[in-house]
């Protein structure tokens, strides 16, 4: 290790002791006794990362850094109507600045490359940035509402269920795949516009339109984009909590028209591309618990198609998922072995005039690529994975996933979206006729210390093959890891205190 890397590692390692120490004594504080006029929240997130990217020399691939979150909010209810202001301060400490190549191939070497080039070559990037503000009436009856302002939206996660296996897996398996806050980066997004709830009992209808604002890599997360969503979805939950289903699509348009596309095209040619993207996604899904002996059987199933035009392309595509596994529910940990299989198209041809390559569109991708070195798009994933509970405070889970290409000559891509007006938010490296991506391995702990502090851990081991050979010679395995410490606390709105 170098002296520069020692001295960032030291720094690192300093930032965390700091928040480790503090962290524990936060965690004490109280709300004040009776609430106040208003409900005001705070939650602060230190995370510090090790990262090693494939070996790519003279470049630095090897590198901690630490993020820094705080969310600050304030909100009230009268009678009908609820309002929120919520403002965030976005830190990214020891950024390397040797992390990005010249080599378009080998591109960013890590999200430690990604921050720096997102933040015009900060190695501390900061920013305060407003996060939400919005104004939302409710009906007579629950379920009715409607909503307009800066929020946050999340696909997939519309309702909420009784059903714990159900629940667990709407957040971890469904929701966000295609429209989240990107919540694992530090500048997050969130969206300008309108949307509403109409449902009853078991079923509901939610709509939305919006503009995507900057953020994600970018700290600076206020300023709108000109990209606008529209989402329109029904959801419906049966067999008492056991079945939860959901059909929606979705409008999606990028009028970033100065930007270079990301796709499998020759650079010249997407140069020459300044048409808008307008992509149209129309997807189901479907989550089921079955009791089945000492323990109870999951089904799930996802899967969407898109048209419309990548600019002077015709779109063409589509993705599906199927998985299932068993948990022994009279077990004291209750452990979960799950299995699935998940498959996106690839464009195969990239002279004519379609693009068959599935669209994420405005994802938080790391819930499906928890070491984020891909994501879902031109992928083919077989995984398996183990959950296990030994305290009710403690969940460890552990994945093995096999990831391969779709099409060959296509791209291996990465990113979740749209975040700025100088990066297209998605990146691509060349497959090289190569299709065997990665063989990947994680193990995670999520520990709720106190009713205000969480204590967080991951780590993967990603062992590369074909496609990383080609691209990086000198080493075709990568490492990601962090220690992430996540503290909340509020005073909620006392009862009666607005009328």
């Amino acid at each position: 290790m170098t002296r520069v890397e020692m001295r960032s590692m030291n720094r690192t390692l300093a930032a965390l002791l700091m928040t480790c120490v503090l962290s524990p004594a936060l965690s004490q504080a109280t709300p004040r006794a009776g609430g106040a006029p208003v409900t005001f929240s705070v939650m602060d997130r230190t995370r510090t990362v090790a990262n090693s990217w494939y070996g790519d020399p003279p470049y630095t691939t090897t590198y901690p850094y630490v993020e820094q979150l705080l969310r600050v909010s304030v909100a009230q209810r009268i009678k009908r109507f609820d309002w929120m202001l919520e403002a965030s301060q976005n830190d990214v400490f020891d950024v390397p600045t040797t992390s990005v190549s010249t080599v378009t191939a080998q591109g960013q070497l890590g999200l430690g490359g990604t921050y720096y080039a997102a933040d015009g070559g900060n190695t501390l990037p900061a920013a305060v940035s407003f996060r939400q503000g919005f104004l939302r009436y409710h009906g007579e009856k629950p379920g009715q509402m409607a909503r307009v302002g800066r929020f946050e939206v999340f696909d997939g996660a519309e309702t909420a269920t009784k059903n714990a296996g159900i629940a667990w897996l709407q957040t971890n398996r469904i929701s966000q795949r295609l429209i989240g806050n990107f919540g694992f980066s530090n500048g997050q997004r969130s969206f300008d516009g309108i949307d509403g709830h109409y449902g009853k009992g078991s079923w509901d209808i939610m709509a939305m339109a919006g503009r995507v604002t900057q953020g994600v890599f970018n700290m600076n997360a206020n300023a709108e984009l000109n990209v606008d969503l529209q989402y329109l979805a029904y959801t419906k939950h049966d067999f008492r909590e056991h079945l939860v289903w959901r059909v929606f699509s979705i409008g999606y348009h990028d009028g970033r028209t100065g930007l270079t596309k990301t796709d499998n095209r020759a650079l010249g040619v997407r140069q020459t591309d300044h048409e808008n993207i307008r992509i149209g996604t129309y997807g189901a899904d479907a989550l089921a618990t079955i009791p089945a002996g000492a323990g109870s059987l999951d089904l799930l199933f996802w899967g969407v198609v898109q048209n419309g035009s990548w600019g002077l392309l015709n779109q063409h595509s589509g993705a599906v998922t199927v998985e299932g596994g068993y948990r022994l529910m009279k077990v004291a940990s209750m452990p979960w072995l799950r299995g699935g299989f998940f498959r996106s198209t690839g464009d195969h041809n990239a002279t004519d005039n379609q693009h068959n390559t599935f669209f994420q569109i405005l994802p938080t991708p790391r819930i499906y690529a928890r070491f984020p070195f891909y994501n879902l798009m031109n992928n083919r994933d077989g995984f398996v994975e183990i959950v296990d509970n030994p305290t009710k405070r403690l969940e460890i889970r552990s994945d093995l996933h096999f990831l391969q290409l779709t099409s060959n000559t296509d791209l291996w891509y990465g990113g979740g979206g749209a975040y700025d007006n100088l990066a297209f938010g998605y990146t691509g490296r060349p497959a090289n006729l190569h299709n065997s991506l990665s063989t990947m391995f994680d193990i995670s702990t999520d520990y709720q210390l106190t009713s205000s502090l969480a204590v967080n851990t991951y780590y993967a081991h990603s062992s590369g093959k074909s496609v990383e050979g080609a691209i990086y010679s000198s080493g075709k395995t990568a490492n990601f890891g962090y220690l992430e410490l996540v503290y909340k606390w509020g005073v909620p709105q006392r009862k009666g205190g607005a009328k």
